[in-house]
């Protein structure tokens, strides 16, 4: 079973205060199901986005973690990253938006776990 994304979300903030990430939630969605957008601020105007992985990433039908995937592999202009959550949130309203902060581009999102 796969944890509530509110309940994801206050544990990915936590993980990232422990390891001196600063971190907030910018949107609330849906506390049960909604999706979760991660923008990774790297503090010099240039950002990166990490979206829900498609379900083709998983191994099962009902996957207990959660998957990322960055929309480019390159940092780029905050700008751009604010334009598609715009559109994200103009598709489906009950995304989530959580927003870190750290110029070492650090953000835990590889470390999931099952």
């Amino acid at each position: 079973m796969r944890l509530k994304s509110n309940i994801w979300v206050a544990a990915y903030l936590r993980r990232c205060q422990v390891n001196g990430i600063f971190g907030a939630v910018r949107r609330r969605g849906s506390e049960e199901a909604g999706a979760v957008f991660v923008k990774l601020a790297l503090l010099d105007g240039n950002a990166l986005l990490f979206t829900p992985a498609p379900q083709t990433a998983y191994d099962n039908s009902r996957p207990v973690e959660r998957v990322f995937t960055p929309l480019s592999a390159e940092p780029v202009p905050e700008q751009a990253v604010e334009e598609r959550l715009t559109k994200e949130i103009r598709f489906d309203p009950d995304v989530w938006i959580v927003e870190i902060e750290d110029k070492q581009g650090r953000h835990l999102l590889d470390l999931t776990s099952k």
